[in-house]
């Protein structure tokens, strides 16, 4: 009866987050709520559970869950009691929020917002603001000894920027949500290079001409030694093995990782450049971190094999500069097996550059994520079909997904994406098949 009682009472707790605050992920930029002062005011109220850990910051456009998990994966297994905050989540809320890889528990997100209300600020906290005091104050509460936050919407006036981290890391710069960051992509690198703190070290995954000026300038500004990844290679060679990646010449060894993404290369070496500036690793520490960085943080949804007949995979990547990696790596399968594409994207996603790199020879199931926020499935429809794709609508990812996998057969392949959104609603659905 007790356990009924905290499932009733969670699940009453996570209504109220989506529904009473205003949720990016749910709502698009009517919850955008930039600024520090709020998320500062309840933190001091809280006791500034943010200064009581150490911690790397990481942003940028995209990689951003995959470097704070190898991060984090690496911290765990070094022996350091760590925190991981990232957004969004898939399926549960919790795992936003993790420690050593276990969720916040049902009980700890109640306590937390029975705590809030008790303080009765008169604050209008968005959904991630007050994620975000969640995960800090469980942190903080817990022990932690490092925390790996990941910035959740720019970085100048994002949440999570009241931190003073040891380490910050900004992972590349691509065009994303442009009417709330700049339409260019030096602006974007602007608003990304707020989380440089002063005397702070910052690693930048990928950064080329005025994007690289940018965090040169704000680096001097803030008298933070700045490194670019991209400019020496931090491994001698990368190969597939298997179902993971061989990073071989590294100053840790040879290390094998898991996630198998073409993106992947370029995180492992943004983390590898991270981890010269981190204290007390060892060798061990990193092979094993690197090794087993799905079980230590609940990583999922990059690149993500789900079965082998037909071959399914799943990915969150949803804008252009994830794209870019992904759409190759999908042509490369159709060439092989018959390749059938389950699609669909929120509404403020710049469909029309996208587009461009998605396979031709395939079939396309054009859907729609549960979320407020989701283009219609007709819309991509009509836009992909002038670009000429070819695809039927389905009303939801379940039935788009069960439809596809039927016309793979056992020797064909599905792939699941276009929005974090769709790759949530996919793993879901599995559940119930």
């Amino acid at each position: 009866m007790y356990m009924k009682d905290i499932e009733t009472r969670y699940k009453e707790a996570v209504d109220w987050l989506f529904s009473q605050l205003p949720a990016f992920h749910r709502e698009g930029a009517m919850a955008y709520k930039p600024g520090l002062e709020r998320i500062a005011t309840l933190c001091r109220a809280l006791g500034n559970p943010q200064q009581r850990f150490k911690s790397v910051h990481v942003g940028g456009t995209n990689g951003k869950g995959s470097v704070s998990s190898l991060l984090a994966s690496v911290l765990s297994e070094a022996g350091y009691k760590t925190g991981l905050f990232t957004s969004p989540h898939l399926v549960d809320f919790r795992e936003r929020i993790r420690i050593d890889g276990q969720m916040i528990t049902k009980e700890e997100v109640l306590d937390f917002l029975d705590r809030y209300r008790a303080l009765d600020l008169g604050l209008e906290l968005s959904f991630f603001e007050l994620t975000t005091a969640m995960a800090f104050d469980w942190f903080a509460r817990k022990g932690v000894e490092w925390a790996v936050i990941e910035v959740g919407l720019g970085g100048r006036l994002d949440s999570t920027n009241i931190l003073y981290p040891r380490l910050s890391v900004i992972t590349n710069i691509s065009f994303d949500h442009t009417a709330l960051l700049g339409d260019t992509l030096e602006a974007i690198a602007a608003e990304k290079a707020g989380i440089i703190k002063e005397n702070v070290p910052v690693v930048v995954g990928r950064a080329e001409g005025e994007v690289m000026k940018v965090f040169n300038r704000k680096a001097a500004e803030r008298y933070a030694l700045a490194r670019f990844a991209h400019n020496i290679p931090a491994y001698e060679s990368v190969e597939l093995s298997g179902f993971e990646l061989i990073y071989k010449g590294t100053v840790w060894g040879d290390l094998s990782c898991p996630l198998t993404g073409e993106c992947q290369p370029e995180n492992a070496n943004t983390v590898l450049y991270a981890l010269a500036f981190l204290q007390g690793l060892t060798r061990d520490a990193v092979v094993r971190g690197f090794k087993n960085v799905l079980k230590n943080t609940g990583l999922a949804g990059r690149w993500m094999k789900v079965s082998d007949k037909p071959l399914t995979v799943c990915d969150t990547a949803h804008n252009v500069g994830g794209w870019e990696i992904l759409g190759p790596q999908l042509q490369r399968i159709s060439e092989e097996r018959a390749l059938h594409v389950v699609l669909g994207f929120v509404a403020d996603k710049d469909l029309e550059s996208i587009v461009s790199y998605l396979p031709r020879e395939c079939r396309y199931y054009f859907t729609r994520p549960s979320t407020p926020r989701a283009r219609v499935a007709e819309s991509t429809a009509e836009i992909c079909r002038i670009h000429g794709l070819s695809g039927d609508v389905y009303p939801t990812v379940s039935e788009a997904y069960e439809a596809a996998a039927a016309a793979a057969g056992d020797d064909g392949a599905v792939f699941v994406g276009g929005s974090t959104f769709v790759v949530a609603d996919f793993l879901v659905g599995l559940q119930n098949f």
